[in-house]
């Protein structure tokens, strides 16, 4: 009988701290103030990451950031309740490009068609 080997836990149970992140930031009135985001399924998180070029990746040449290590992100989302700590969020949703193209004879049609 061979004996396993324990290899490094690939999801560890405790938080194991990312070095310093690239926080995305917005315009706040003393200053920037730390960007949260949404998950998947509605929970607040939030975000930093590794390197400035996976951030522009992902939110855009435009995204300001800063410097923080992820202690220190904890520390300022923590009190506003945002537990939730993303590194290096893979995907993101694009802003709408415009408003859908409303068709107003179109509208009467398929209403039309609805009440007769």
């Amino acid at each position: 009988m061979s004996q396993c080997q324990l290899a490094e836990d690939p999801e560890p149970s405790e938080p194991v701290p990312a070095g310093p992140l690239f926080v995305p930031v917005r315009p706040g009135p003393v200053g920037c103030t730390a960007r949260f985001f949404r998950t998947p399924l509605g929970g607040r998180t939030a975000v930093g990451f590794t390197t400035e070029r996976q951030l522009v990746a992902t939110l855009g040449t435009g995204q300001d950031w800063i410097r923080l290590s992820e202690p220190a992100l904890r520390a300022l989302a923590t009190p506003l309740g945002v537990t939730a700590l993303t590194v290096d969020p893979q995907l993101a949703a694009r802003a709408p490009s415009s408003a859908p193209d409303w068709d107003a004879q179109a509208d009467a049609a398929r209403l039309n068609l609805l009440i007769g």
